[in-house]
């Protein structure tokens, strides 16, 4: 029993982490239509961003957190603005390759100014650890799952409360009705972005806290799109499920199975869902009359 609640923990911290990142997936695909498989990698820049500012410029962990979200917000508009903008109207296809070729730019930026090896980032969460039922707790797991709670409840606040929320789901829903009532759907799709990285990046400094920083983040990354695809990609509340259902999967299947199966459960999952729904527990279903 106390191994089964060590597992449950560290899965429902991976799982907010997961969520984080995917949440920033469905953002961009809600407002632009694009599937963004560099999502991964803003959470790589993020978690180097952090490491950077505390370790290479010294900064305090509050202030470095601060930098991070300053450069993911810079880096979401960048890539909207001069990456795929000019894409609107290409094939879908065409845009796909474009993230794809974003991905591995970053990934190489990244190996270029910080090299290959690990690091070791200054922990800022709490030290220590409780027992529980015959378990140890870490502080910095319940502190990542606390953290990763209050960020996906201010983001779902920030789309059902806010005016720049509430724009964003209009234009989601119908771009040029949105266009009508006078949304930039412009400025819709850059704080899309914006918002995405954001989300990464705050995951990616969770991840540095609890594992350190490597280039190995990336493949944590890739575990964004079986949480998306079975959450729903166009569902808010679906990155949260997904993200929990993967985070345990994976931990319980480390635990209880290994031979390192947890690193291919998710994408058994990914598969499942796309035979049995394909728009995942809680996507919108379209039908197209042809």
């Amino acid at each position: 029993m106390s191994e089964f609640f060590q597992l449950t923990l560290f899965g429902l911290s991976n799982g907010a982490i997961l969520a984080l990142a995917a949440l920033g997936f469905v953002l961009i695909y809600k407002a632009t239509g694009v599937i963004n498989f560099a999502q991964g990698h803003f959470l790589l820049i993020g978690a180097y961003v952090f490491y950077a500012a505390m370790l290479v410029f010294g900064f305090h962990w509050s202030l470095s957190i601060g930098i991070g979200v300053i450069a993911a917000i810079a880096l979401g508009v960048v890539v909207e603005r001069f990456i795929l903008r000019p894409m609107i109207g290409e094939e879908a296809i065409a845009v796909i390759m474009v993230t794809i070729g974003l991905s591995s730019m970053l990934g190489g930026g990244v190996q270029f100014f910080f090299g290959t090896s690990p690091k070791d980032t200054p922990r800022f969460l709490p030290a220590g650890s409780m027992e529980l039922a015959g378990a140890t707790i870490p502080w910095n797991r319940i502190s990542a799952i606390v953290i990763a709670a209050v960020v996906l409840t201010a983001f779902t606040l920030f789309f059902t409360r806010s005016r720049h929320g509430i724009a964003m789901r209009a234009v989601a829903d119908d771009q040029q009705a949105a266009l009508t009532i006078g949304i930039s759907v412009r400025r819709v799709f850059a704080l899309a972005w914006a918002l995405a990285a954001v989300t990464a990046v705050i995951g990616g400094i969770l991840l540095a806290n609890l594992t350190g920083v490597s280039a190995g983040l990336a493949s944590f990354g890739l575990v964004v799109f079986p949480v998306v695809i079975l959450g729903g990609l166009d569902s808010v509340p679906g990155t949260i499920v997904g993200g929990i259902i993967i985070g345990l999967l994976t931990q319980y299947t480390a635990g209880y199975i290994g031979g390192g199966l947890q690193q291919i459960i998710p994408f058994i999952v990914l598969i499942a869902i796309l035979m049995v729904r394909p728009y995942g527990l809680f996507g919108q279903t379209r039908i197209e009359r042809v």
